[in-house]
């Protein structure tokens, strides 16, 4: 008997995972740093320090809860997504893998921050650099990721200050997490999710990169690394 194939369902299908993907990534854009600065300072976040929207900006801009919660609403963002996809989407594991990595490029590139030059021409899109969002993704994939990926990020941040490199550490985590996980009879596109994820945050955080191989790179001040800079600092003023 020949087999035709059922052409209404297939397109319903890819325009609900196109749909899908494109409603994680409007969660991904939602600037959680800004609208939180912005209710508890009346500041603009893209205007402080660094200019991202992701947690550690909003602690240097509102303080340290500040930071925490938009923190954890970016985590929400990465996780919902998974959640979105798999409500809309049961049976296909490869769009709960890519719907956290829309998120974060939702994140990163926000629809919602426009930015222009002195022209008004379209420069691009302004957001964060992607950590939380890829912690909320590996979540969503694996809840008990959370409890490896978050403890080791912020031994990272607390240590070595550089909000950059605790950034491009979750997504390498998420890496060996989900390899390990792999290894034992689980799916190895996951590992894919905890690759495509780093790529992305190494992308976005490129000038952190360059002034990390400078020397110049952010120390946060509540780190270990942090305190011990500004210990030695205030030596060599004394002398």
């Amino acid at each position: 008997m020949l087999f035709i194939p059922n052409w209404s369902e297939t397109v319903n299908q890819v325009l609900l995972t196109i749909g899908v993907l494109l409603l994680a990534y409007v969660i991904g854009s939602v600037p959680f740093g800004l609208l939180i600065v912005k209710l508890h300072t009346g500041q603009d976040i893209r205007n402080i320090a660094s200019g991202r929207t992701g947690g550690t900006n909003a602690m240097r801009a509102a303080g340290l809860w500040a930071g925490i919660f938009t923190a954890l609403f970016d985590i929400l963002k990465g996780a919902g997504a998974v959640w979105l996809a798999r409500a809309m989407i049961p049976d296909q594991h490869w769009v709960h893998v890519f719907a956290p990595i829309f998120a974060i490029l939702g994140h990163n590139y926000s629809i919602f921050l426009p930015e222009f030059d002195e022209n008004h021409r379209f420069k691009g899109l302004r957001g964060g650099a992607g950590g939380a969002p890829s912690v909320g993704g590996a979540f969503g994939l694996w809840p008990a990721s959370l409890a490896i990926i978050l403890p080791l990020g912020t031994l990272v941040f607390f240590t070595l200050g550089y909000a950059s490199v605790t950034t491009m550490s979750v997504a390498f985590f998420a890496i060996i997490v989900f390899a390990v996980r792999a290894i034992n009879g689980f799916p190895w596109i996951d590992v894919f999710y905890g690759i495509l994820a780093e790529v992305l945050l190494i992308w976005a955080l490129r000038p952190n990169i360059k002034n990390l191989l400078a020397g110049k790179e952010r120390v946060v001040n509540i780190s270990l690394h942090g305190r011990i800079k500004a210990k030695r600092e205030m030596q060599k003023t004394e002398n």
